[in-house]
């Protein structure tokens, strides 16, 4: 029988446990994650901006295809150049399938020293799939082989899971995911092959949450990301903490956001202590800890 998420990790206070610590001069890590994805057009949409006449789903859908098609085409790279003026160097979260559809853009990645995460074949829902197993091996071997690095990460399409999903992806090299959003330091998880790392993140530093599911102005991304900011790092002056901040080009990347999301990296990272790290960086620094205690 598959394991359920509570025979994986055993519950665990925060307040109990030995004290991470970061190295010297960090106080806390910010975790960006540059999500980029495929969108089959002879498939639904994985989410649209613009509903159809009369609320019925039509295929092709053109207009919902296009404004994701907007985001790998323009998005990204005003995104790039964005990141790249705050020094924060992103986890890049990819559907394996752009690296056939949109190879430039993966190579602007690796040539900027961008971390590649897998992120599925194509953005189809984990439970959709008719073997999990194969798709995820076949995503981390055609990442593996554009980029001549097999990926240590690994977030599902949507962030989903099913109850055997950890196992095919320990066994298929994945180290870390983001798709638990259960604690604010890593933690490990069990696996039938090799522990897999869960890292801090959250669903609401997330252009998706923020945008497309709670349809909040573009201001907000800076608003919430701040007050967030704010406590952390107040309550990092006691425990590391780790604060993801997720986006994706045909969000984050238009001229109307934009700029509320440099704001935000540009204000946190302004903060004495406060660095940018990649989901590996932040990963070799856990078992690192791991392996000292």
């Amino acid at each position: 029988m598959p394991m359920q998420p509570r025979e994986r990790i055993a519950f665990s206070p925060i307040e109990t446990r030995p004290k991470l610590q970061f190295p010297d001069g960090v106080r806390m890590v910010i975790w960006p994650v540059l999500a980029l994805e495929d969108w089959d057009i002879s498939r639904a949409m994985a989410r649209m901006v613009i509903v159809p006449p009369q609320l019925q789903p039509l295929l092709p859908d053109h207009p919902n295809w296009s404004w994701h098609e907007y985001g790998m085409r323009v998005g990204f790279w005003r995104m790039k150049k964005m990141l790249e003026r705050v020094g924060a160097r992103p986890t890049v979260t990819l559907n394996a399938r752009v690296c056939e559809s949109y190879p430039q853009v993966v190579e602007a990645c690796m040539t900027a020293g961008w971390e590649l995460n897998a992120h599925g074949y194509e953005q189809i829902p984990m439970h959709k799939l008719d073997d999990q197993r194969t798709t995820i091996m076949k995503a981390m071997d055609v990442i593996e082989k554009f980029s001549g690095k097999r990926p240590r990460g690994w977030f599902g399409p949507g962030l989903t899971q099913t109850f055997d999903t950890l196992d095919y992806l320990s066994e298929a090299g994945v180290e870390y995911i983001g798709d638990w959003v259960l604690d604010d330091e890593p933690v490990t998880l069990k696996t039938t092959h090799k522990p897999v790392v869960a890292l801090p993140y959250n669903f609401e530093i997330h252009d998706i949450v923020l945008f497309t599911a709670q349809y909040h102005p573009s201001p907000m991304f800076y608003d919430r990301a701040m007050d967030q900011f704010d406590i952390l790092y107040e309550e990092s002056a006691e425990r590391p903490k780790i604060m993801a901040m997720a986006c994706h080009p045909y969000l984050s990347g238009v001229p109307h956001r934009i700029g509320h999301v440099e704001r935000a990296f540009v204000d946190i990272l302004a903060k004495p202590g406060v660095v940018s790290w990649t989901g590996e960086q932040i990963l070799d620094w856990y078992l690192g800890q791991q392996k000292a205690s």
